[in-house]
């Protein structure tokens, strides 16, 4: 028999309530020990003042919460925008780091709407680069998220960008999900590629036909057999709930309470069943 590991589990608060302490509650009780943090009072995590980061680092100590990322929205905008847009934003989310002790910082590669992917190709690398030249030095990572319609939404995009900005600074966030919704099966078609590079995990599902977000395991994206593939080569890191079961939008999604339990006990399925203990 599978001898049982453990994970972390994670979650986005943001996706359970505004208030940041009714986030905690939920995610204390469902057992989780960390929070992935993407706004809080309604305030994206990249606009909150001083005052706010400090008075949510001392609600969620007080919840007993770690945060296992900042979700920040930083190069979710046209890639036409000059560089030093998204490097001034980034900043921001270095700063939340700090203040709430996250190891990782989530970002993405542009919307390049009306154009072609080849004929972006460079203006994505340049700034992607210069996103993770910023990042090193720091001792925080920033991982991309493969979300649909942006430049790094296919793997073998993906690949190109971590391979060719080739920093430590620079690594993959799993999103199943994200891939089913531009026809890509994740496991069979992505993990082998990307495995190497990938040091987080979200988790949502979705159908392909459909492209519907739904609870992890009932619908197209492999999860189980990326969870089995993820234990059986020792990954120890990070299972974030991103459920998306109520409605999303451009930068977020949202579940509420009811909703985002669903989700956490389709994982648990998937985790029971894979001999994993994510919490």
């Amino acid at each position: 028999m599978t001898e049982t590991v453990q994970w972390e589990l994670s979650g986005f608060g943001d996706e359970i309530d505004a208030d940041p302490r009714v986030q905690a509650a939920v995610m204390r009780a469902l057992g989780a020990s960390h929070i992935e943090v993407r706004s809080a009072w309604g305030t994206n995590i990249v606009d909150l003042s001083e005052d706010q980061l400090a008075e949510l680092k001392s609600v969620l100590d007080e919840a007993g919460l770690k945060v296992s990322a900042i979700a920040s929205p930083i190069g979710k905008v046209d890639v036409e925008l000059p560089v030093e847009h998204e490097v001034e934003r980034l900043d921001r989310a270095l700063r939340a780091a700090e203040v709430l002790a996250a190891p990782y910082i989530r970002i993405f590669s542009f919307y390049y709407e009306g154009k072609k992917a080849e004929d972006v190709r460079d203006a994505v690398i340049e700034r992607m680069t210069a996103l993770a030249r910023r990042a090193e030095g720091t001792g925080v990572t920033l991982v991309h998220e493969n979300e649909k319609d942006i430049f790094g939404d296919v793997p073998e995009r993906v690949l190109d960008i971590v391979e060719t900005v080739d920093s430590p600074a620079l690594k993959l966030a799993w999103d199943p999900a994200n891939f089913v919704q531009v026809g890509v099966k994740p496991f069979s078609e992505a993990y082998e590629m990307l495995r190497p590079h990938v040091v987080y995990l979200q988790v949502k599902d979705a159908v392909s036909s459909s492209k519907k977000v739904v609870p992890a395991g009932e619908g197209d994206g492999e999860v189980l057999t990326t969870v089995e593939a993820l234990r059986d080569s020792g990954y120890t890191g990070f299972a974030s709930l991103e459920p998306h079961l109520a409605y999303a939008y451009e930068t977020g999604g949202f579940s509420g309470p009811y909703s985002f339990g669903v989700a956490a006990r389709a994982f648990a399925k998937v985790t029971e069943a894979a001999g994993v203990v994510a919490r």
